[in-house]
């Protein structure tokens, strides 16, 4: 998959590293009220909705278990899937929206496996120059929270994926 027209993953300052370590050490109790928590394998449904409600997305699957994903944060930044067997217990839980996930994709795939990878996109608008839809996907990582991935589709599969700033931060009202 071509990558070249992408922006790269730059370093931020040591005030950044700082409040990254600062928000480690005091245990970051605002991203895991959203997130799983403690679910842990082999617990019920019923406790899955109890701690993160009602799915974004559900869907069922060929085993007869069942996927549930939580599109989680401000602009849909973290989506957790939480992967349930046939008898209604979990399997599996993931962050979708990590470089690792993203750099995954394999050229040509079509839209139904991105979605089936990385959950509902953030944002979808007309591709360049009208050809196509493009696919934004907001996530934060250690240097920036404000990264997305982008996916360009040309008739149903993937032409061109990248990283650039979310556009959202470069409004300084927004960034303050």
């Amino acid at each position: 998959m071509s990558r070249s027209t992408t922006t790269l993953p730059t370093r931020r300052s040591s005030a950044v590293s700082a409040l990254v370590a600062g928000c480690l050490l005091a245990g970051c109790a605002g991203y895991a009220a959203y997130g799983p928590g403690n679910l842990k394998r082999g617990q019920p449904e019923a406790d899955v909705r109890a701690r993160m409600g009602e799915p974004t997305v559900q869907s069922r699957q060929p085993d007869g278990g069942t996927r549930l994903d939580y599109g989680r944060g401000p602009f849909g930044k973290h989506t957790w899937r939480v992967e349930l067997d046939a008898a209604g217990r979990v399997q599996r839980i993931d962050q979708l929206l990590t470089e690792r996930n993203f750099e995954a994709l394999p050229p040509r795939i079509e839209a139904a496996e991105v979605l089936n990878r990385l959950g509902p996109p953030s944002e979808r608008r007309g591709g360049w120059r009208g050809l196509g839809e493009v696919w934004s996907y907001r996530f934060e990582d250690w240097f920036s929270p404000c990264r997305w991935f982008q996916v360009w589709l040309v008739d149903g599969r993937v032409r061109e994926a990248g990283y650039n700033t979310d556009p959202l931060c470069e409004e300084p009202r927004l960034r303050d």
